[in-house]
């Protein structure tokens, strides 16, 4: 039963690189797939904008004619312009409990990395911060979600003996949606209003929020997330990709913009009803029933998950990320929402996890990117 790595170079090892996670996930209640063709167009050099500025590699791990194993090799040019590090990244890592399978997979990308000049190798990563990263490394009996990956237990464990220790580390936390908004902070919301002329911007067509502010989105994410793990600018085409692919599916409930007295945006927050179970039904798939399971989710959700808070730095102080969010919970309270689940948070964003200190909470999950200097 020999063990054989294949480089994907034609569509069919394409979508069977897709398609391994169905296999080694079946009968995981907690495993929460992508959807098939945003992984396919986001892995495809004609499709991906990111590829402008990444070079990547895929492979497939064999045994015996079936697929055991999967990885891609990135190098991001930008991260390295940004950062000054020769660092390669793996990304869309899955196995089965077998270290033979493991090591032949990571060794691959290694190998690949050093030919490339490159000085270490990190991950899970992807192209960029928007794509999923981080391994799962506490929560393994919680259900994923859209954004985020999940792994069986195995996989640290097998990273650690192949030489790969931490880097750093982000935190997920599962909020108890209040009763009601208190008054005090309703009051302090007013007063906020009031001294900066800032006022939420209420949309109701997704075409509408495109034209006025689709671009200005995207470039708040670069001001806001600058200093943040791994991130870099994002280009053009890739703004243009981002705006088809996520402003396409925001609901208007959840999702709230705050202008400036002139009409800028000075920060947003991107909340969506929980799609985790809908998609795990429809196995990644829109058709032929997937498409109506989405839309059904979307309708009475009693899970929401938090995608993307942004603000002004300068008017992070002033107490904006407090009105986004009680705007948000409001929101979720009128729609009959019991629960809401973070994005992946680093660990040392102190800021970013005291929005969470007037609620009811439970940090769930925790997820680590880690590094092997080759």
């Amino acid at each position: 039963m020999s063990l054989i790595l294949r480089r994907v170079e034609s569509r069919r090892d394409l979508k069977a690189f897709v398609k391994f996670p169905l296999a080694l996930y079946r009968d995981n209640p907690c495993y929460v797939p992508t959807l098939v063709f945003d992984d396919l167009n986001t892995l495809d050099p004609a499709k991906n904008p990111a590829f402008e500025f990444c070079e990547a590699a895929l492979w497939l791990a064999l045994r015996d004619g079936k697929v055991v194993g999967r990885v891609a090799g990135i190098v991001n040019r930008r991260f390295i312009e940004k950062w000054g590090r020769k660092y390669a990244r793996f990304g869309w890592i899955d196995f089965e409990e077998d270290f033979e399978v493991a090591e032949a997979l990571v060794g691959a990308v290694e190998d690949w990395a050093r030919v490339l000049g490159m000085e270490a190798v990190h991950g899970p990563l992807g192209f960029t911060d928007l794509d999923r990263e981080g391994m799962l490394i506490e929560g393994f009996d919680r259900v994923a979600t859209l954004a985020t990956n999940y792994n069986h237990p195995y996989y640290p464990g097998y990273l650690e003996r192949l030489g790969y220790s931490k880097d750093t580390d982000w935190v997920e936390y599962l909020i108890t949606v209040p009763r009601e908004i208190p008054e005090k902070i309703r009051r302090v919301n007013e007063i906020l209003v009031k001294r900066t002329g800032v006022h939420l911007y209420e949309w109701k067509s997704r075409r509408e929020l495109v034209r006025r502010y689709g671009h200005a989105i995207f470039d708040l994410i670069d001001e806001a997330y600058a200093k943040l793990y791994g991130t870099i600018p994002l280009s053009e085409r890739q703004v243009q990709a981002y705006i088809s692919q996520y402003l396409s599916l925001v609901d208007n409930r959840f999702t709230k913009f705050i202008l400036d007295k002139d009409e800028k945006l000075v920060g947003f927050g991107i909340a969506m009803p929980s799609l985790s179970k809908a998609l795990q039904r429809s196995r990644g798939a829109l058709l032929p029933w997937g498409w109506l399971r989405l839309m059904l989710a979307l309708r009475k959700p009693k899970l929401l998950d938090l995608y993307l808070v942004a603000v002004k730095p300068e008017y992070v102080a002033r107490g904006i990320v407090a009105l986004l969010l009680s705007s948000i919970n409001q929101s979720a309270i009128d729609a009959g929402v019991q629960y809401a689940e973070s994005n992946p948070e680093l660990e040392d964003n102190i800021a970013v996890q005291g929005m969470w200190n007037p609620h009811e909470r439970v940090q769930h999950k925790r997820r680590r990117v880690y590094l092997k200097r080759l």
